[in-house]
């Protein structure tokens, strides 16, 4: 099926094999290490896709500058993340994946230097480019360590782990945002990842061993790694300034005319070249498909919802940075509390389901920012429930996604499959930014109220949309339910396996 719905979760490839050995005491214990310290890394990467956002409408008067140019601040960091993610699993599979990850820390460390030290905003969208190349070269990496380290029966619950953090972070960025701006300056939110990145860096020479694939031949497509950025930033160019310079004006028609033409050149390019940058057989299994199509939904609700939580507390209830933070924070607690749990739900009752449910908390949350909350602030009655049934949404959505995206690949694509489902991810986070830009346009004191509801109402919509993509019906009829005979789609075969639903 398409995504498990009965009993585990996991991949063939995840049970245990006659013969495989028990790891000792302090085989676990350096298992465990590795999966906090790799953990750490997707985190503090994880963590500049949102910690930004608080500190928007602050770098805006900083810099004197508008929400539509500043937008690319958050926008650069997501595309070039998600353009580089893929190529980043390559290098590191052919020059070993500890160098790779060592790498990607120091240089994210350096770029978040620059990106807090920038002197204007044109400097600071260029250092979020570059902070973001080095970004993606944790990711996949990070991953990649943590799984050879674990044996099959429990590399389910590492991946599960490794995906709550990157969740965690996504939700926890606005709150310790807020705290950094309040308390020093918006440029500490770059400049906090310096000592998180060295003792990184200390304890990964000491504790990571090095992996190659010995295999691994060549280095991505560099068209196919430009393309991939260039068409969500074609697109978001058009969303972003469509209000501004109207939809007919001919920029604007001539960037969505450009997105268009370039998915098919994107397509035509992968399949000729002897070093794609995607490898498309990895969508002929139909949960990775699905899942990978409900990440991109999903993410373009979630970020665009966290940047316009935080821009709606400050200018129309009119709060502080910090208070605008705190109001927020319930949200993100209740994404850590849960993000565990849900892992272990996905295992138990089947992602689909626990994803389902998820995408229903979303959206009665999101419904209920649009229907009850005015321009009169009444946090604990109209706000805070709200925010507790969004964060049961995240909480049950993302650190799934990550798990279920990869669990009926072998192994040996787990990192790719990885790096994929991070790279839709961070292009949905630009479609979403785009969005809320282009949707909420620029509203007087009268109208911003209608003007969010507006933008919740359209969020609401694609996280349910998100988990209504799941039940998409399979092309083939199947003479057995994957989930009920405890047997996972085959890898390589179109739409998942021949004698099950994939």
């Amino acid at each position: 099926m398409a995504v498990s719905d009965a009993g585990s979760t996991a991949a063939p490839a995840e049970s245990p094999t006659a013969g495989e050995p028990v790891q000792d005491a302090a085989a676990r214990r350096h298992a465990l290490r590795v999966l906090a310290l790799s953990s750490l890394g997707a985190f503090v990467v994880f963590l500049d896709t949102t910690i930004v956002n608080v500190a928007f409408e602050t770098i805006s008067r900083s810099f004197h500058d508008t929400a539509g140019h500043l937008a690319w601040v958050l926008n650069a960091y997501s595309l070039v993340f998600a353009a580089v993610l893929i190529p980043a699993g390559r290098l590191a599979d052919r020059y070993g994946r500890k160098r790779v990850f060592l790498t990607g820390i120091t240089g994210f460390a350096v770029t978040s230097a620059l990106c807090g030290l920038a002197p204007n905003a044109g400097t600071l969208i260029a250092g979020r480019a570059l902070q973001a190349v080095f970004a993606a070269l944790v990711t996949p990496t990070s991953l990649a360590l943590i799984l050879p380290e674990f044996p099959a029966a429990r590399r389910a619950v590492a991946i599960g782990t490794w995906g709550s953090m990157g969740a965690a972070a996504a939700a926890l960025g606005p709150t310790l945002g807020a705290l950094l701006t309040q308390y020093a300056s918006w440029r500490w939110i770059f400049l906090v990842n310096l000592p998180i990145c060295a003792l990184i860096a200390v304890f990964g020479l000491r504790l990571l061993r090095e992996a190659r694939d010995p295999h691994a031949r060549g280095l991505p497509d560099p068209l196919g790694v430009l393309l991939v950025a260039a068409m969500p930033a074609a697109l978001s160019l058009g969303i972003i300034e469509g209000p501004n310079w109207g939809w007919t004006d001919p920029r604007v028609i001539g960037a969505f005319v450009l997105a268009a033409l370039l998915l098919p050149v994107f397509v035509l390019r992968n399949r000729s070249t002897a070093q794609p940058v995607m490898d498309f057989a990895l969508f002929h299994v139909r949960q990775f498909r699905l899942v990978n199509a409900a990440t991109l939904v999903f993410a373009a609700a979630f970020y665009g919802m966290l940047l316009s939580n935080i821009i709606f507390l400050q200018t129309v209830w009119h709060y502080s940075v910090l208070r605008a933070a705190l109001a927020t924070a319930p949200t993100p607690l209740v994404v850590t509390a849960i993000a565990g749990s849900a892992s272990r739900l996905s295992h138990t009752y089947g992602a689909r389901r626990v994803l389902t449910l998820g995408a229903v908390f979303w959206t009665a949350g999101l419904a209920l920012d649009a229907t009850a909350v005015g321009a009169t602030p009444h946090w604990s009655t109209h706000w805070l429930p709200a925010a507790l049934l969004t964060g049961l949404g995240i909480g049950l959505t993302l650190p799934v996604q990550s798990g279920a995206a990869v669990q009926t690949l072998p192994p040996g694509r787990f990192a790719l499959g990885s790096a994929i489902n991070a790279s839709l991810r961070q292009l949905g986070a630009v479609l979403g930014i785009s969005l809320f830009v282009a949707v909420l346009g620029t509203p007087t004191a009268a109208t911003a109220v209608d003007s969010f509801h507006r933008v919740w109402w359209l969020f609401a919509a694609l996280g349910l949309t998100a988990g209504a993509v799941l039940w998409t019906p399979s092309r083939r009829r199947d003479a057995s339910d994957a989930g009920a005979t405890g047997h996972e789609p085959a890898y390589g075969t179109r739409d998942g396996a021949t004698n099950h639903q994939a």
